[in-house]
Order: C-alpha cells, then structure tokens, then sequence
C-alpha cells in the first residue's frame, strides 16, 4: 500500500498555491532544513531536507502535481525504494537557492574553488562539478505516447498493442559511434577526459576542471564514425508494446511503462514511455467521477401509474429501475455500484438516471378525446394553480 503523503502540508502552502509561491516556500524550508547548516542535528535535518525536496519535485512539476491532487500518493511513481535524489530534477533551482544563500555569507566570489568543485556539488555529496554532467551516465529521454479508447474500455479495463517510435542503441557500436576500432585518444584533453578553465575576477583567479567539449569526458574521440548510425551511436526503431489499462482509468490518466522510453547517454538507463489516456464521450452515458449519469425516457402513463423500466448498465448488461406512480419529469434515481469502477480499488461509482417523460407526437382520435377529457377535469385545478402563480409573480 503507497504511503500517504501531504505534500502541500510539508511545504506549507494550500492546494491552490501558485508555482511561484510553493518555490518560495521550498526556498524557505531549504536553508532551515540543510544538514551542512544544522551540524547539531545532521541527521534529522538530512531526512527532513529530503521531505521537503520530494514535496517541491512532485508540486513544481505541473504533470506530477495533476496526477498528485487527483490521485493522492498512488499518482506518483518514484520507484520501490520511493523517493530518492536520483529522481530529483530541480538542482537547478536549489543551485539558485543557495547561490544567494552564500553570497550573502560569503560575498561575491563564491561557488567554485582551486580544486575544481562547487559549494552546491558538496552540499549535495554529488561528487562532481556541474561541467561533469557531459561525462556521466544519463539517463534517456522519455516518451508520451497518446491512446484514445471507449468508456467501456475505460470502464472494464483493456490490453492495447501500441506501436512508438524510440532511439535504441546501436546495435554494431553498442552506442559509441564509432566503427570496429575507431576510436582515438582525444586530442584535445589527452585522453584525461577533463579540461581546465582559467576564470578571472578582478584580481582574483579561479581554477575549475570540466569535462572535455570534443570527448564529453570519454576520453575518446570517434576516428571512424559507425556507417549503421553515422557516429550518432544511436539508431531510431519502431516497437510494439502491450499496454495494460486498469479499469477506472479518466482522461488525464497516465501509465508509465518503465523502461521503455529512449536510450540513455554513456551507460545510462532509458528513459520511461507515458501513456496519456482520452476517454471518447458516450452517446447514452456522461461521466462525473466514479459516478454515471445517463436520462431515462418513459412514456407519460409510465410515469402517472409507475411501472418496471429496464435500463443498460455500462458494462453490457442491463438494470431494472422500480419507478413508483406520479414520478415527476427531472426525477433522478440512484441505482448503487452501477458507476465506473475506483481506479484505486475503493468499490464503484453510482449510476443516475433522470426521468424524461416523452410526450407523444401523434395520436389517435380516441386518444385526443380521452386527454381533452382529462384536462378538463383537471381544469379548475390548474386554473387556480396558474392564477396563483401569476398573482405571486407580479407582488415581487
């Protein structure tokens, strides 16, 4: 069972904050909770650094926030192990945070010093500077792919084989990009794989060492590229993929296939392939929910004596609806369970049916009498009813 989270309630801001306010909250909750600057209670100061950063992951992102206020702690995936700083995307905005942290602590000349490594790349224990990102395994892009399917699909769950487009390695090179012994040691850094930086302020010299522009910290530059994906390393396929859908699912749903996105940089893993999901609208059905909300046309004497109608349920089958006498046009009925399964397994929606008394357009001669028979002997009812109505609407 996934853990709950409150995410809003770590950071501290209402469900309808804006992205700008959560950034401010987590800008706040970072320099109080990071364990270099709480070195009496590292420990608690590390998990509860950890806590607020998964919060801010899942609220800045717009797609996982979605999924986030729709479906709880069950719409968001970050794996068995849950949350950990490889699913973190946002460094770039903590980089942000604590460059002015220090700036502030430390003046201008901050940030990178003679060994070539950053205050932020210490804070985070991440063992490299941020030129290295050429250099590391990374991971490969994902893919969306969008699928359009009935509300009875939606309803009973389906299989659908889709076909998608993805970058797979190459298969002659295993993603170098070179041909069967062509690679050199690069000429630019020696085959070091890092080059180093010489930046001048003032009177101040500061000394970085990043990864090698022509290499991308390989070490090795392509001398012959491979003729199967011109040096790229990487080659476009198509692949036909089962997805799964559970029963439930809405418009806005997504299913992440793991695994099954591009390929990754240097070693890296592949991306995921994301499944967005459309519900066509139904011609007899419309969806509030779990909850079915459909009309249900009786003829008028139907509804002056009740009667037994039969109405189609939304997985095939049928419903019976025991409507008492005098039942009213607009009347709705609530038949139990009858609705779109949870997509979390919490039992199912109910289904609503509006009575809509269908007045006849032709009528036989004896039919004609009996109704003008009728109306008449209602007459003096209604007379009173309407001058009612009428006197009531004209004092106010």
């Amino acid at each position: 069972m996934t853990e709950k989270k409150e995410y809003y309630k770590t950071l501290g801001v209402e469900r309808g904050s804006s992205q700008d306010e959560i950034k401010r909250a987590y800008r706040r909750l970072a320099k109080k909770y990071h364990p270099d600057l709480n070195k009496e209670n590292h420990k608690e100061s590390e998990e509860k650094f950890k806590e607020v950063s998964e919060a801010y992951e899942v609220l800045s992102d717009s797609q996982k926030r979605a999924n986030y206020d729709k479906f709880g702690s069950a719409g968001v995936d970050f794996g068995r192990g849950g949350f950990e700083w490889s699913n973190f995307t946002r460094f770039s905005d903590v980089e942000d945070i604590f460059g002015g942290l220090f700036k502030d602590l430390f003046g201008g000349n901050f940030g990178r010093a003679q060994g070539g490594s950053s205050m932020f790349d210490d804070l985070f224990g991440r063992g490299h500077t941020r030129a290295d990102a050429g250099y590391r395994p990374e991971r490969g892009s994902d893919i969306r792919y969008d699928l359009e399917i009935d509300l009875e699909d939606a309803a009973m769950g389906m299989e659908e084989e889709i076909s998608i487009a993805r970058l797979d390695l190459c298969p002659n090179c295993s993603g170098t990009g070179a041909s069967a012994g062509g690679l050199e040691t690069c000429a630019t850094c020696g085959g070091a794989g890092q080059v180093k930086r010489v930046q001048r302020q003032g009177f101040a010299q500061f000394i970085s060492i990043g990864s090698c522009p022509r290499c991308r910290g390989t070490g090795k530059a392509i001398k012959d590229p491979c003729e199967n994906c011109n040096g790229n390393g990487k080659i476009k396929v198509n692949k036909k993929i089962l997805v799964k859908m559970p029963a439930g699912v809405d418009t806005g749903s997504r299913l992440r296939i793991a695994g099954e996105g591009n390929a990754g940089e240097r070693g890296g893993p592949p991306g995921d392939l994301y499944v967005m999901i459309h519900v066509k609208e139904h011609e007899f059905f419309k969806r509030g929910g779990n909850n079915l909300f459909c009309d249900a046309p009786v003829h008028f004497a139907q509804a002056v004596f009740g009667d037994e109608i039969e109405l189609m349920t939304i997985e095939g089958g049928t419903v019976r609806l025991k409507m008492p006498a005098g039942t009213q046009s607009g009347t709705v009925f609530r038949l139990k369970n009858k609705g779109m399964p949870d997509l979390r397994g919490y039992g199912k929606g109910n289904m609503l049916a509006k009575v809509q008394i269908i007045t006849p357009s032709k009528l036989s001669k004896r039919q004609k009498e009996l109704l003008r028979e009728f109306d008449e002997g209602e007459g003096a009812g209604n007379k009173q009813k309407k001058s009612a109505f009428w006197k009531n609407k004209k004092t106010k």
